[in-house]
């Protein structure tokens, strides 16, 4: 396999653009990423590798993709820095074809459970946001309104692999978002720092989708009025409100306990 030296190679161009936000790739940075997109049976467009894997799982699985004809190719230790946006690369980089969930993809079930993020500005949030949804069971995450983009590379990377799993759904009109969701039969749950109930008096064992707000403002007004229900989180004061993302992992695993799970 000959290397690439130069950094001016189309190859790299492409990471650039991916890194920028590519409406069509996703970039992922790590053997775990790559691991768990694999697995996924995500679609790869190129693997870059700095230098040969040393773990003997590494390399079955760069010998599998190379058999199934995914296009990985050596680079320098120069050209991956350029290809990598991490302020350490971990040594390889890959180029991924994002998912395109819908509202019946994420709704699929006897007894959805969706995370709304609405307005999320923080990358890391909305990764955060998407693994907690993962974790506690939920059957799919929306990105409504100005939401960071979930296959940007940090929130990806925040995600640690629930991308490649969990249903995604990204929309731009989160009134519209609400409006698809009631007519599938959710309950639409809002939260609020304030005047809500309290999170173990809302009954989340139904079909539910839990809206998050902003990181600085939470939810506009418009939406808190859409919703079916306003739910708090109770909190000693002064303390007044959570980063978005614990608040998001605190209500889907108190919908997990009540449906059961524990």
């Amino acid at each position: 396999m000959s290397t690439i030296t130069s950094r001016r190679h189309p190859i790299a161009r492409r990471f650039r653009e991916a890194a920028r936000g590519d409406d069509s790739l996703a970039l992922i940075d790590g053997w775990h990423l790559l691991h768990d997109a694999a697995a996924a049976a995500m679609a790869f467009d190129v693997v870059a590798v700095g230098a040969p894997p040393e773990r003997q799982d590494d390399l079955t699985l760069l010998s599998r993709l190379e058999a199934e004809g995914v296009n990985v190719v050596r680079v320098s230790a120069s050209v991956l820095n350029a290809l990598s946006p991490v302020r350490t690369p971990t040594g390889i980089v890959a180029l991924v074809h994002r998912r395109r969930g819908d509202v019946a993809s994420v709704t699929a079930g006897a007894r959805p459970l969706v995370a709304v993020a609405v307005d999320i500005q923080d990358p890391g949030n909305a990764g955060a946001i998407i693994r907690a949804a993962e974790a506690g069971g939920a059957t799919g995450a929306i990105s409504a309104g100005t939401t960071a983009d979930p296959w940007s590379w940090k929130a990806v990377r925040a995600a640690m692999g629930s991308t490649f799993r969990l249903p995604l759904h990204q929309d731009r009109d989160t009134v519209r978002v609400c409006q698809d969701l009631r007519a599938r039969g959710l309950h639409i749950v809002a939260t609020a720092m304030r005047d809500g109930t309290a999170m173990h008096a809302v009954d989340l064992c139904r079909p539910t989708a839990l809206l998050f707000g902003s990181e600085g403002r939470g939810l506009d007004s418009e939406i808190l009025k859409a919703a079916d229900t306003l739910i708090t989180i109770p909190m000693k004061a002064p303390v007044e409100s959570l980063n978005v993302a614990v608040a998001a992992g605190v209500l889907i695993y108190e919908a997990r306990r009540q449906r059961g799970h524990g």
